[in-house]
C-alpha cells in the first residue's frame, strides 16, 4: 500500500555546513511529487534522509502516523531508482527484478507471476533472459523500474533516473515512469535539477534553493504563478523589466509607457519591481513598445529572437515558425497581455500578485 509522507521541521548538517536549515513537507498518499533545485540545493540528501541513507540531525518524518527517524532503512519498504541504474550484469532481467522478491523470501509461483506481471508493466517482457551488457540505458533504467516496484513497497524513491540517458530517451522514458506510477499508484518522490523533466511528471513540485524550499504547486501553478523571483527565473525562461508603481494596479516602465496589471495587488506609488515575461509571452504587434531585432536563432519549432527596447533593455522573444521571419536590425513593435505576466517585489523579490 501507499502511505503519505509528512516531514517536519527536518535540518541536515555536514560538519560545519548546514545543507537543509528547516524544513517542512508533506507528499500525499499515491502522489507523484518532485524535488527540483539545481545541484548543491539539498534535494538529494533530503530524498536519502527519507531513505536512511542519511542521518536526520533534527525534525521528524514519518510515512502515515508512523514515525521512521529511528527505523532502519531496510525496514522502511522503500523502493529505489538511482541514476545509475544500479542492475546486476551478471543477472538476466528476470533475476535482476526478482531479487528482491527473493531477499524477502517471496517463493514461487508468487514470486514469478508478480515479476512477470512487472515485466509486462514496464514493457520488457522480451528481455526477460537477457543480460544488462546487451541492453540500451532505457531498457537498463526499465529493470530498475521494475525492480524497484515488484516488491510492494510503500514508497518510490528515485534519484535523477534520467539523466545519463539522450535527449531523445529521456523524454520517452518520462512518459513510461510517469504511466507506470499511475498505474502502481505508489507514493513516489522524485529527485531532479530538470524543469521540463518535473514539468511533465509530477503531480506537484517542491522548488528548492540552499536547503529550503521556495515553492510548493502544481506543474501549471510554479510555472504560471511563480511565487518569487528566484523561482520565475528557474523555471522557464524569463524576462525582468525594470518598473515603477504608479498606485494602485498601475507601473510605469523607463520609456514612459505605463499599463494596469489586472491581478496585481494595490502598491503605493514609486515602489520599484520587476515584471516577469516569458519569451512566449510577447508579441510583435503594430502598437506597442519601439524596439529593434538585434539576432534571430532557428530552433526548429520556434525561432528565438533577442530584442532592443529603446530604454536600453534586451529581452528573449519566441514566436512559431508560422510567424513572419524578422530579419536582424529590423524595427519592431513589442507588446503583452498583461493579465497573464507576474510582478514582484524589486528587493526581497516577493511576488505582489493576487489570483483566485
Amino acid at each position: 500500500m501507499s502511505v503519505a509522507i509528512h516531514i517536519s521541521h527536518a535540518r541536515k548538517v555536514y560538519g560545519e555546513n548546514v545543507i537543509i536549515p528547516d524544513l517542512s513537507l508533506d507528499v500525499k498518499e499515491g502522489e507523484f511529487f518532485t524535488l527540483l533545485g539545481s545541484s548543491g540545493c539539498g534535494k538529494t540528501t533530503l530524498l536519502r534522509m527519507i531513505a536512511g541513507f542519511n542521518t536526520i540531525e533534527g525534525g521528524d518524518f514519518f510515512f502515515n502516523e508512523q514515525r521512521i527517524n529511528d527505523i532502519p532503512r531496510n525496514k522502511r519498504n522503500i523502493g529505489m531508482v538511482f541514476q545509475n541504474y544500479a542492475v546486476f550484469p551478471h543477472m538476466t532481467t528476470f533475476e535482476n527484478v526478482a531479487f528482491g522478491l527473493e531477499q524477502r523470501h517471496v517463493k514461487d509461483p508468487e514470486k514469478t507471476i508478480r515479476v512477470e506481471k512487472m515485466l509486462d508493466m514496464v514493457q520488457i517482457a522480451s528481455l526477460r533472459d537477457r543480460k544488462p551488457q546487451n541492453m540500451s540505458g532505457g531498457q537498463q533504467q526499465r529493470i530498475a523500474l521494475a525492480r524497484a516496484i515488484v516488491i510492494h513497497p510503500d514508497v518510490l524513491l528515485m534519484d535523477e533516473p534520467l539523466s545519463n540517458l539522450d535527449a531523445k530517451l529521456r523524454i520517452e522514458m518520462r512518459g513510461a515512469i510517469r504511466t507506470i506510477q499511475k498505474q502502481s499508484g505508489i507514493t513516489t518522490v522524485y529527485v531532479t535539477h530538470d524543469q521540463s523533466e518535473a514539468l511533465a511528471v509530477s503531480d506537484r513540485i517542491a522548488i528548492m534553493h540552499r536547503g529550503i524550499i521556495q515553492q510548493v504547486g502544481t506543474p501549471l501553478e510554479v510555472y504560471c504563478h511563480p511565487s518569487n523571483l528566484f523561482c520565475a527565473s528557474f523555471i522557464g525562461e524569463s524576462n525582468m523589466l525594470e518598473a515603477t508603481a504608479l498606485g494602485g494596479r498601475r507601473i510605469g516602465f523607463p520609456d514612459g509607457g505605463s499599463m494596469e496589471i489586472p491581478f496585481l495587488s494595490g502598491q503605493e506609488e514609486g515602489r520599484k519591481v520587476k515584471v516577469c515575461v516569458r519569451p512566449d509571452e510577447f508579441v510583435f504587434s503594430d502598437t506597442g513598445v519601439s524596439a529593434k531585432v538585434v539576432a534571430r536563432t532557428f530552433l526548429g519549432s520556434s525561432y528565438e529572437y533577442q530584442v532592443a527596447l529603446q530604454a536600453g533593455t534586451t529581452v528573449k522573444v519566441e514566436t512559431g515558425t508560422h510567424h513572419a521571419v524578422l530579419e536582424e536590425d529590423e524595427p519592431v513593435h513589442l507588446s503583452f497581455d498583461p493579465s497573464i505576466v507576474n510582478v514582484f517585489d524589486s528587493g526581497s523579490g516577493d511576488s505582489l500578485m493576487v489570483r483566485a
